[in-house]
C-alpha cells in the first residue's frame, strides 16, 4: 500500500521545474521532504495532491494510477505552513467541515471531531473562534481537520515553520504517532535537518527539482550517497576540503601536506573532495586521528550549552561546535582539530567513497 512517484517531472517552457523523481511512499510510515527554500518539495506535494499535472511520468496510489484524476476526486488533505481556518466557524465546525461537505450523518461527523480534538488536545476549545486561539492551538486545528477526513494522502507543507520552539517540540513528538495511527501516506516537508532526524521515519534529500537520496532517516544522515545530499542534510553547513592523496600523504589546494590518516587511508590515490558536520571538528588541540588547520575567528554563535564557532582556514570558513559557553573574538588564532573518522569523502563526481558508517561496516 504505497504512493508511487514513477520518473515524474514537470516542465514549464524551456525551464525544469522537477527532474524526473522516482519515490514510493509507504502507508503508515512518517515520510519527509528534505530540502533548502526553493529546493522543489511544494511542487512535488502539489503533484502528489493532483493540484499540478505532471508533463512526463505517472503518480500511482495503491497501485492505480491517478496521474490525470484532480484533487477534488482523490483522498487528499493538506496543511501548509500558514494555519488555514474559517474565521466565522467554531473549533468544532472548522474541524468538521470536510465532513459536512461529504454529508456524512451527524453522528458519525461528532464522533470523529472529538476523536481528532483529542489527539490534539483540542478537546477544550471546540466552542471557541479561531480568533480567539493561539498560533499553535490554530495550527492543531489545522492539523485536526486534515486528520479527521482519514485521507489516503495527508501532505504536511512545513507545518511548524511559524511556531515558537516549544510548540514545535511538542508537536513534532505527537505528529509521527498521531498519522500512524491514521495509516494514511503521511508526506512532510522541510528544511531543516533537525526536524527530519526527530521525525525519523524515511527521508527523500530535495535539490534543485531532483531527489537526490530516499530511504530510513537515520541512514540518509549518517551515509549521505552523495555531496548534495550530505549539504542538503547538515545544519550549520557541510564543511569541505578538497584534497589530492598520494599514497599516505593527502595535500591541500594551499599545497599543504599531512598524513592520510582516518576514511582517507584505505583510499586509491586521486583527488576527492572531505566533507564534515560541525560536530566532526573543535577548536583547539586534538587527539590521535585529529588533524589540525590553524585560522583566525570569524564569529561565534552561543547556543546554550554549545558554541558555534566559526573559523577561516585559509581553504574557507568552517563551522566548528564546541561544548560549553565560549566568547571568541573575530580575528582571535584558532586551530581547528577535524575528526578524521567522522569526515565523509566524495570522488570526483561526487559520489560516496569513504564514510564513518563504511569503515564501521568494513
Amino acid at each position: 500500500m504505497s504512493l508511487v512517484l514513477d520518473n515524474i517531472g514537470l516542465t514549464a517552457g524551456q525551464d525544469t521545474i522537477i527532474d524526473s523523481v522516482s519515490l514510493t511512499l509507504r502507508r503508515g510510515t512518517m515520510n519527509v521532504l528534505l530540502g533548502p527554500t526553493l529546493a522543489g518539495k511544494t511542487t512535488l506535494m502539489r503533484l502528489m495532491a493532483g493540484l499540478d499535472q505532471p508533463t512526463s511520468g505517472r503518480l500511482l496510489l495503491d497501485g492505480k494510477d491517478v496521474t490525470g484524476i484532480p484533487v477534488r476526486k482523490r483522498s487528499v488533505a493538506m496543511v501548509y505552513q500558514q494555519f488555514v481556518n474559517y474565521p466565522s466557524l467554531s473549533v468544532f465546525e472548522n474541524i468538521a467541515s470536510p465532513l459536512r461537505v461529504a454529508r456524512l450523518p451527524k453522528g458519525e461527523i461528532k464522533a470523529r471531531v472529538r476523536h481528532a480534538a483529542g489527539l490534539l488536545r483540542l478537546e477544550n476549545l471546540l466552542d471557541r473562534m479561531p480568533a480567539q486561539l493561539s498560533g499553535g492551538q490554530q495550527q492543531r486545528t489545522a492539523i485536526a481537520r486534515a486528520l479527521v477526513k482519514r485521507a489516503d494522502l495527508v501532505l504536511l507543507d512545513e507545518p511548524l515553520a511559524n511556531l515558537d520552539y516549544k510548540l514545535r517540540e511538542e508537536l513534532r513528538e505527537q505528529l509521527p504517532p498521531i498519522f500512524a495511527e491514521s495509516n494514511a501516506i503521511l508526506v512532510y516537508a522541510t528544511t531543516e535537518p533537525t526536524e527530519a532526524l526527530l521525525l525519523g521515519g524515511e527521508t527523500a534529500t530535495v535539490w534543485e527539482g531532483r531527489v537526490t537520496q530516499h530511504g530510513p532517516t537515520s541512514e540518509v544522515y549518517r551515509r549521505p550517497e552523495n555531496l548534495t545530499a550530505a549539504r542538503v542534510f547538515s545544519d550549520p553547513p557541510l564543511n569541505e576540503l578538497f584534497v589530492i592523496k598520494r599514497g599516505a600523504v593527502i595535500e591541500t589546494s594551499t599545497g599543504r601536506q599531512l598524513p592520510a590518516i582516518g576514511v582517507l587511508a584505505n583510499l586509491p590515490d586521486g583527488r576527492y573532495r572531505v566533507g564534515f558536520r560541525c560536530d566532526g571538528a573543535t577548536v583547539g588541540g586534538g587527539g590521535a586521528g585529529m588533524l589540525g588547520f590553524p585560522g583566525v575567528v570569524s564569529v561565534t554563535e552561543l547556543s546554550g550549552s554549545e558554541s558555534f564557532v566559526h573559523v577561516d582556514v585559509g581553504l574557507g570558513t568552517w563551522v566548528c561546535l564546541v561544548r560549553g559557553v565560549h566568547d571568541w573574538q573575530p580575528g582571535a588564532p584558532a586551530e581547528v582539530s577535524v575528526d578524521m573518522q567522522r569526515c565523509f569523502v566524495f570522488d570526483t563526481s561526487e559520489t560516496l567513497a569513504a564514510s564513518p558508517a563504511m569503515a564501521a561496516s568494513a
